[in-house]
C-alpha cells in the first residue's frame, strides 16, 4: 500500500473507530469493537482496504491505536473516543509522575480550568516528556505539564492505562499540574 494512501486510510479508519461509525453506515458495540467485514465494506467506498491491508495498518501504526480480537473478526481503537463507549481499560495505579503534551495557545485555558477531555472521554497523558512534546507539536509550539498523579491517585483520582501505553484519566485540576520551565525541568 503506498504510504501516502496507507496514511489518509489509516486516519479514516482512526475517525471510524473513534468518532463516526455511521459515516460508513456501522456502529459500534457497547465496547466499541466492529465488524471487520463491515467496516472494511464501509471503508472500500471511499479508499481501497482489504484484510491484508487493515492487518498492516494495525501492525504498523506507530502509535499502536488499534486492537483486533482473537479470531480477528472485530476491531476497535484503543483509546481517544468521543462516541461513548467502554474499551473496558484496568484500572490502575499510575507512576508518580505522568506528562501532558499540549501547544502553547492552550496554556491560559489550562492554567484556568485544568486539563478536561473535551469531546473525548479522557484527559490522555504520557509516561515520559518525549511522547508528551511530540503530542504538544502537534497543536503548534509544544509545551510539556507535569501532572502529579501520585497526588491524585492518593485524594482519589482514577487512573486507566490502554492497551498501548498511553494513561487516562476523566480530569486533572490545575493544582496537579505545574508547566516545563525553559530548560525543560520537572517545577514540581
Amino acid at each position: 500500500m503506498r504510504t501516502r494512501i496507507k496514511q489518509k486510510t489509516g486516519r479514516y479508519l482512526s475517525m471510524i473507530l473513534r468518532h463516526r461509525p455511521e459515516a460508513i453506515g456501522i456502529t459500534l458495540d457497547e465496547h466499541g469493537w466492529a465488524d471487520v467485514k463491515e467496516l472494511i465494506e464501509g471503508i472500500n467506498k471511499t479508499y481501497p482496504l482489504d484484510m491484508e491491508k487493515l492487518e498492516r495498518i494495525v501492525a504498523e501504526d506507530e502509535k499502536q491505536r488499534y486492537s483486533f480480537n482473537e479470531d480477528k473478526t472485530k476491531i476497535r481503537a484503543n483509546q481517544g473516543h468521543s462516541v461513548l463507549v467502554d474499551v473496558e481499560l484496568e484500572e490502575k495505579k499510575p507512576p508518580g509522575l505522568l506528562y501532558h503534551g499540549t501547544g502553547e495557545k492552550y496554556t491560559e485555558s489550562i492554567r484556568r480550568q485544568g486539563l478536561i477531555p473535551k469531546a473525548r472521554l479522557y484527559v490522555h497523558l504520557s509516561a515520559d516528556i518525549p511522547t508528551a512534546r511530540k503530542v504538544g507539536k502537534r497543536h503548534g509550539k509544544p509545551v510539556v505539564y507535569f501532572v502529579n498523579s501520585e497526588k491524585m491517585y492518593k485524594d482519589g483520582y482514577r487512573f486507566f492505562q490502554s492497551v498501548n501505553g498511553v494513561w487516562l484519566t476523566k480530569e486533572v485540576p490545575a493544582d496537579y499540574l505545574k508547566q516545563e520551565d525553559e530548560e525543560g525541568e520537572a517545577p514540581l
